[in-house]
């Protein structure tokens, strides 16, 4: 092969085209022959392939050669002896055919995926998914990249949740490899963030707040202030004590719950009444005040702040009761609730709901997919058939009188 010669011919950039034309029909195992067009050519394609042709190409909007042609050129020449597909070799390097290069991407997708196997089988699913789903191929675009992507999200997956809870920054500087790692808009957050809701069961959602509050379910936390939980007539400490003399509710922040460890005390009756909605909480303030019995209020989803609070009660002793709202929702956030907290149903049953159901003059549709019910399994079933939900306020009077109940019964 001459290559000034090649060089000369083949070589002008106003041919790149043709010579990128060829190179691919040559990944697909397609034939050298037959011709090649190019719309709308400006003047030096038109040249070069004036000057390749040794005639003036016909005349119009496109500019058409025929690959036979140019290799009987190359042959005669002496430029390229054995035709066109070893000069395009020459010109652009080896050329890989498409499917070979294809099955060797997939190999290193394979390789780049791996790390997935080592997460534990809470997580199989979701690993599952995030490989049929596109989300790691659109977030690095290449094996080479999703590699390191998928090991850093593995190396945190497998370190959450985290108990205590803890700021991102310094959950991101400890286990991976920098404070920055998990800030938002990164392609590792939004891998990680997907796996944390699903080893946490956290809702579909959208914005900073739900993306905050997401975070912050498996532990993750933008600062320690951020995250509340409501109580009433919890005591402990002399602000707590203040407010349950009062009967009013109070707001409990991370903060103040790790920096006063021994607070708050466990009940002496060893039970604290949980709820979803703060409608319960602040209705039971207004009938019972001082005398009610202990009641936090998750606000929906628990909070990193709820967590720690109900964990150290638990730990010492207390018993959890637990109602939230009849729907799809309200199981869910229950069921993240028992991944973390053991605690037994408040009216928040199977029986419970067929009851409230029957009394209900009205009530709206099921929304959402359904979801299992592990503390009652005929619960999802009769959720299922009756299609309806059934909120908290409406069995309001029946979750007062359990706790006007325990008022006149008092400590034991």
């Amino acid at each position: 092969m001459d290559a000034e010669r090649l060089g000369r011919l083949l070589g002008d950039p106003g041919l790149a085209w043709l010579v990128e034309r060829a190179r691919q029909r040559m990944a697909r195992g397609r034939p050298l022959t037959g011709t090649v067009a190019l719309s709308h050519p400006d003047e030096p394609q038109r040249r070069a392939a004036e000057r390749l042709l040794g005639r003036v190409p016909q005349a119009g909007r496109s500019l058409t050669v025929r690959l036979d042609t140019v290799d009987a050129i190359l042959r005669r020449s002496g430029a390229s002896p054995h035709g066109l597909a070893p000069a395009v070799v020459a010109l652009t390097g080896p050329v890989t055919p498409l499917a070979e290069a294809r099955r060797s991407e997939e190999r290193a997708w394979e390789a780049a995926y791996a790390p997935l196997g080592t997460l534990d089988a809470e997580l199989a699913d979701w690993a599952g998914r995030i490989r049929g789903d596109g989300l790691v191929r659109r977030l690095a675009r290449t094996p080479e990249a999703a590699a390191p992507l998928v090991d850093a999200a593995v190396r945190a997956l497998r370190s959450l949740p985290v108990v205590p809870p803890t700021s991102r920054a310094t959950f991101a500087a400890r286990h991976l490899s920098g404070a920055h790692c998990l800030d938002e808009g990164t392609p590792l957050a939004a891998l990680v963030l997907s796996g944390l809701r699903a080893l946490t069961g956290f809702p579909d959602g959208a914005g900073a707040t739900w993306r905050r509050e997401a975070w912050a379910s498996a532990g993750l936390l933008k600062d320690d202030v951020s995250s509340t939980v409501l109580s009433l007539n919890l005591r402990g400490t002399p602000a707590l004590d203040w407010m349950a003399d009062a009967g009013e509710p109070a707001v409990l922040t991370l903060r103040s719950l790790t920096r006063h460890t021994s607070a708050p005390a466990v009940p002496a009756t060893g039970t604290v009444h949980l709820c979803e909605n703060p409608a319960v909480l602040t209705a039971a303030a207004d009938a019972f005040g001082p005398a009610c019995p202990p009641l936090v209020c998750l606000q929906g989803q628990p909070s990193a702040a709820a967590l720690t609070l109900l964990r150290r009660l638990s730990a010492r002793g207390a018993r959890h009761l637990y109602h939230g709202d009849f729907d799809w929702g309200g199981v869910r956030i229950a069921t993240a609730l028992r991944r973390s907290v053991p605690w037994q149903p408040w009216r928040y049953t199977a029986a419970h709901y067929r009851a409230a159901v029957a009394r209900a003059v009205e009530a709206p549709d099921l929304a959402g997919s359904p979801a299992k019910t592990p503390w009652d399994p005929g619960l999802a079933a009769a959720l299922a058939e009756h299609g309806v939900r059934v909120e908290e306020e409406t069995v309001l009077d029946d979750l007062l009188a359990d706790l006007e109940k325990q008022t006149r019964r008092g400590p034991p």
